[in-house]
């Protein structure tokens, strides 16, 4: 069974710059994806301010909708799950799933490292017609030190919940050092999408050849939009093999948001 993946920061669905409001242009973009599964990051449940400035009846189909957006997102073969991280006076924020397959169940872990950065990793069941997928949506905090306790907090999640079955990982690591790839592989048994398809130097790799080494796993560059170099953005899957893997690159998505959006073709082990 094939399935096709994507993860994707929105920023709240605003530019990062003046803070535009970037929702309908997302929603099309996302249904580009073509993708049976969404892992959504920076997703506003609600936003009183903007719902009050542009969501106005007459303006509203084109600047702020009426609805959540992980619901607006969705497309109608789409169901949806939400797990609410950051709460603030006139809203929230936080991951959301958007999957073509039932989620019967969904669980929100609060991974915060502290008060003033609330994360979390939502974990959704996903029925398939090849047996479950447990899908676990990931924004994970801007320092390192914190990141390594909610990268042990995934492991142990993912270790005691997931029994064995296929997994999927994805979402924003903030790892701009890359250096929790080597942890969750040898924790969890998982590759990254890229880590035998990503963009290789013919040169680099006989040369690693002829030393012995093994081949340099590296994810994808995906930040900032409008011209990747950091790689904070990531897939990790478990029984799945990868057929494909690209960054969605180009105008269209530096004008979206901070993050470009990575999508991944899959086959069902």
């Amino acid at each position: 069974m094939k399935i096709r993946v994507a993860t994707y920061n929105i920023h709240k669905g605003v530019s990062s710059l003046r803070s535009t409001p970037r929702v309908i242009a997302l929603k099309k973009a996302i249904a580009e994806f073509q993708a049976d599964v969404v892992f959504l990051q920076e997703v506003q449940g609600r936003h009183d301010r903007f719902h009050a400035r542009y969501g106005k009846e007459e303006l509203a189909h084109r600047h702020w909708p009426e609805t959540a957006q992980y619901d607006y997102f969705k497309n109608e073969q789409h169901h949806s799950a939400y797990g609410m991280n950051a709460v603030y006076d006139h809203g929230h924020h936080g991951n959301a799933l958007l999957s073509c397959f039932p989620i019967p169940n969904s669980h929100n872990h609060d991974v915060s490292d502290h008060a003033y950065e609330q994360r979390g990793i939502l974990h959704c069941v996903l029925d398939t017609p090849g047996g479950k997928v447990h899908c676990y949506v990931v924004h994970l905090g801007l320092f390192e030190s914190g990141r390594g306790r909610q990268a042990q907090a995934l492991i142990e999640a993912v270790n005691a919940s997931s029994h064995g079955e296929p997994v999927i990982i994805a979402g924003d690591f903030n790892d701009w050092r890359n250096t929790l790839s080597d942890r969750l592989r040898n924790a969890l048994g998982v590759v990254e999408v890229f880590d035998q398809l990503g963009p290789k130097s013919a040169m680099g790799d006989m040369v690693r050849s002829w030393a012995g080494r093994k081949p340099r796993l590296a994810p994808a560059r995906t930040f900032p939009a409008v011209l990747p170099w950091f790689r904070l953005d990531r897939i990790y899957v478990r029984g799945f093999k990868v057929d494909n893997a690209q960054v969605m690159h180009g105008a269209l998505w530096a004008k979206l948001s901070d993050h470009a959006p990575i999508v991944a073709e899959l086959q069902l082990g």
